[in-house]
């Protein structure tokens, strides 16, 4: 059976990605475990060691080499904590010496760093090994993810949680009841540089009494020095960054890929817990959402006003979440993300037809709108929002239409370009306000 870095050498060697998983295959067919065990150990995200620095080794070792079941012992002890600081990197220093120079560069070190450097992933694995043998597949890193709120504007109704969201780094944190905490990224890359609020986390893991994967998003004083502190290796100064949690699951759902719990409930034992962790946790803080009935009037009336909060605060956006729905590992229609707007009435004051060549040939292609909003001189075309139906009566009607108020929902207010007048960025129709000519309702 050949060596793990015999095998790693050979899919090194070759930029194809077919021949890197027919090699993967071969031995997957040949049955070559302790190959599929080692891969599982670099690849699996949520398999850490806590070891920074991995050295090389640089001279001949005549020995007969490492035992695959030391290591394998060994970095199971890394893994759980249990060999760690001086202890741990004495371990890795005693196998070096007992490895052969090619084993350890080319595997041993290769799997402690996380990293094989033969141009594959988890995923290539699991591509070669299906149909082969399911054991040597490997888990994937996923977390559940938000559909695009203004694509799906029907799903934005009856009772809903609202939050805002936020401009940061996603964190998920999985904590075990004795301490360790092991931190992640949206895509399953480790985090290690956030050591103060993982120490805090650590602080209050017995409160937990199985592992739990708390899911965030963290943040700096701005975007761009938190993903600076995020990615040094060296230099970090993260204690400044505080976590700010918006949902719980225990890790072996997570693993499953799905909750057992709807979001009521996890958001229920998510502000339990922080009750009880707060006062040891400083850097760590809730997410607060509100509860709104978006087929009512006076929800609808709420949406609005949170809507242009988030704006005046500069906020990335709103999140709009089912409170009956259940936590899974893939973008789900339970949590919408709605981009905050702005609406602003303005009045009718011409209109153009689409381009020739284009698919809004002889119907409307846009009004020109122009008005006064806190004081600021507008002046916009408005081309989108409209259905195809609506073009082609709204361009039949043009000349009754001058001069009516339209209300446009826009990304922003933007200066224009000359400077004497303002403009709107990324302008929608939304509808026409009264019932004639420079009425608004």
């Amino acid at each position: 059976m050949k060596k793990g870095y015999e095998i790693i050498a050979e899919i090194e060697a070759t930029s194809s990605k077919l021949e890197k998983e027919a090699i993967i295959r071969r031995e997957a067919e040949a049955g070559n475990k302790e190959f599929f065990d080692g891969l599982r150990l670099a690849l699996d995200p949520m398999i850490t060691f806590g070891i920074k620095k991995i050295p090389t080794q640089t001279i001949e070792n005549p020995t007969q080499g490492l035992e695959w079941k030391v290591f394998e012992h060994t970095t199971s002890l890394f893994a759980t904590r249990h060999l760690t600081g001086n202890n741990a990197k004495a371990s890795v220093e005693g196998m070096m010496h007992l490895a052969q120079k090619e084993e350890w560069n080319g595997w041993f070190r290769r799997i402690l760093l996380k990293d094989l450097k033969a141009g594959f992933t988890e995923k290539t694995v699991n591509k070669a090994v299906k149909g082969v043998n399911a054991s040597y597949e490997i888990r994937t890193f996923g977390c559940q993810l938000a559909q695009d709120g203004v694509e799906h504007p029907h799903r934005i109704c009856g009772r809903k949680f609202i939050d805002v969201k936020l401009d940061g780094v996603r964190l998920l944190s999985i904590v075990y009841p004795d301490g360790r905490v092991d931190q992640f990224s949206r895509n399953g890359k480790e985090m290690p540089n956030f050591t103060k609020i993982r120490d805090q986390l650590s602080s209050v893991a017995h409160l937990f009494s199985e592992p739990l994967v708390l899911d965030g998003e963290i943040m700096g004083q701005n975007f761009q020095d938190l993903m600076k502190q995020a990615r040094r290796k060296t230099n970090v100064n993260t204690d400044d960054s505080v976590l700010n949690l918006f949902d719980i699951i225990p890790l072996t759902e997570f693993e499953k890929g799905k909750s057992k719990k709807i979001q009521e409930d996890r958001s229920y034992d998510l502000a339990k817990w922080f009750e009880e962790a707060a006062f040891h946790c400083p850097n760590v803080d809730l997410v607060k959402f509100e509860e709104v009935d978006l087929d009512t009037e006076e929800g609808k009336e709420f949406y609005k006003q949170f809507n242009a909060n988030a704006i005046a605060a500069k906020l990335e956006g709103i999140m709009v979440k089912d409170p009956q729905a259940y936590y899974e590992v893939k973008r789900s229609y339970a949590w919408l993300k709605v981009k905050p707007f702005i609406s602003v009435s303005l009045k009718v004051v011409g209109a153009k037809l689409g381009k020739e060549d284009g698919k809004n040939a002889n119907r409307l292609g846009a009004f020109f709108c122009e008005g006064f909003e806190d004081g600021k001189f507008i002046r916009v075309d408005v081309g989108g929002g409209y259905t195809e139906e609506q073009r082609e009566d709204f361009w039949n009607r043009r000349d009754e239409l001058f001069g009516m108020i339209m209300e446009v929902e826009a990304d922003a207010i933007t200066k224009s370009e000359d400077g004497d007048y303002y403009s709107l960025r990324f302008p929608v129709f939304k509808t026409f306000r009264g019932f004639e000519a420079g009425e608004k309702m």
